[in-house]
């Protein structure tokens, strides 16, 4: 068989798809990958898998530019011919289940979170919803990462419920983020994982580090991720810069091996304003670590009242509050907290019920086109 996987990025299938790939070549099956090329296209190549080069525009909506988008992944579709397609974010979502309709291929969906777009009331989110109800007709299964985000989209009118399935994120190797558990720091180190987006929470994050800039906790904070500037969605180094001044905090960019940075953290915290199913957090989890992280849709999916502490969303207050309560924790039991973040990764959010999920569905969707 021959399975097509659609993504705004060849970074995203290599970090977060590689599970499904590897899975999919030890069945026997060839693995095509359809993404613009960066520097982890030729690492795709390596593991295996066919790649197909993708000229696309991840951000707006350019009307030409997605027209183009279309007939581009019709032609790549029509020239790969895959028994089915999986896509991923939101343009191949939209562009790529009508193709594939058009085509009579069988196209699967994965929506990963909604993006600021769409949770917006501008135009451009009504324009968004009126596409995915437009495209979603014509996919034949559509997975989302949390119950919240599929009751909207079925509340909406924008998918039936009767072709909609739950999966745990992209899901963990388990192997691979192992537990990694060590004596806690006297100096302990809380990070944040994530793009410096504000709806990410990184300005509530920052002002909480200010907070504790002059109090009587030994804590040392880290961000990892890289600055987006575009579109005032994101923090600029200009906003950053008199926080780096403090002597709490350290920036260290777009970090590669994220293991090393949790193993290292004692804590690690995400103020997001909504998730699908955050994949930092996840990783935390699988390596034993408490969270600190809000709730709201996808990520109070990864907390289960003993691994962390929630907090409100949008308040800075209620952050530091939930950073006291850590700080509160005796060494003792902030490992077993950390236990118990590593026990819900394995029974919530291990790979294998990703992998699982899609071969079912695509099991029953090729055999009923034969």
């Amino acid at each position: 068989m021959r399975i097509a996987i659609v993504i705004n990025t060849s970074w995203n299938i290599y970090n977060f798809r590689l599970c499904l790939v590897n899975a999919f070549i030890k069945q026997g099956h060839t693995v095509i990958a359809i993404a613009p090329e960066d520097e982890y296209t030729s690492l795709l190549k390596e593991s295996g898998c066919e790649f197909v080069g993708l000229k696309m525009n991840n951000k707006g909506m350019n009307p030409v530019e997605d027209l183009a988008l279309f007939y581009r992944l019709k032609e790549i579709y029509k020239k790969q011919k895959p028994d089915v397609i999986l896509q991923y974010t939101i343009k191949p979502n939209i562009y790529g289940s009508i193709a594939a309709a058009q085509l009579g291929i069988p196209s699967i969906c994965n929506v990963s979170g909604l993006g600021t777009t769409f949770l917006s009331g501008s135009l451009l989110n009504r324009i968004a919803k009126s596409m995915y109800r437009f495209a979603f007709k014509r996919s034949n299964h559509v997975f989302f990462q949390n119950p919240d985000d599929r009751d909207l989209f079925i509340n909406l009118g924008l998918v039936a419920k009767q072709k909609t399935g739950l999966l745990p994120g992209s899901g963990i190797n388990l192997k691979s983020f192992q537990l990694r558990q060590s004596k806690v720091q006297p100096l302990r180190v809380l990070t944040f994982i994530g793009r410096l987006l504000f709806a990410k929470g990184i300005q509530e994050f920052l002002d909480a580090t200010a907070h504790f800039e002059k109090s009587e906790y030994q804590v040392r904070f880290l961000i990892c991720g890289s600055i987006e500037e575009d579109a005032g969605l994101g923090i600029t180094n200009a906003q950053l810069e008199p926080y780096l001044k403090q002597s709490n905090l350290d920036y260290l960019g777009k970090v590669d091996n994220v293991k090393e940075i949790i193993e290292a953290s004692d804590c690690i915290i995400l103020p997001s304003y909504r998730e699908g199913t955050p994949r930092s957090l996840i990783e935390s989890l699988a390596m034993s670590k408490p969270i600190i992280t809000t709730d709201v849709p996808g990520c109070k999916e990864v907390f289960n009242e003993k691994n962390g502490f929630l907090c409100k969303v949008q308040s800075t207050e209620s952050l530091i509050r939930s950073i006291e309560k850590l700080m509160l924790v005796n060494d003792e039991d902030l490992l077993k907290m950390g236990l118990e973040s590593r026990v819900f990764a394995e029974k919530k959010f291990n790979e294998q019920i990703v992998i699982d999920s899609y071969t079912k569905i695509i099991i029953n969707l090729t055999n009923g086109n034969k």
